[in-house]
């Protein structure tokens, strides 16, 4: 995706479709906290607490679609602000979390 064409939300459906591709068009990061990703998580997701985000910008791909993840997309959606107004502009938020995928493409992660 060219970076115009990367939205700032996208549904959970539409981010697997992007995991699926291979090679996987996007990056997902997991902005929750670790008790969070204790009770479940995705495969392959990396993991960065949103408080770190600040800290950790030199080690995020500006070249690649990141997909933004958090429990129901309120914090990812900050997060996906900030780092546009940082000049990452392949982000994308996870409208719904990982609430939105449980319900929408794997029923088997636990709900909390």
């Amino acid at each position: 995706m060219e970076p115009t064409e990367c939205p700032s939300e996208i549904t959970a459906t539409e981010a697997f479709q992007l995991l699926q591709q291979t090679p996987p068009r996007a990056l997902v990061i997991d902005v929750r906290e670790p008790y969070e990703v204790q009770i479940c998580q995705l495969a392959g997701a990396r993991h960065i607490p949103m408080r770190q985000i600040p800290a950790q910008l030199d080690q995020l791909p500006k070249d690649q679609h990141m997909l933004i993840m958090c429990h129901h997309g309120s914090r990812s959606q900050v997060v996906t602000g900030f780092l546009r107004s940082q000049g990452f502009a392949k982000v994308s938020n996870i409208a719904g979390g990982i609430n939105a995928w449980a319900m929408e493409i794997d029923p088997t992660l636990a709900r909390y």
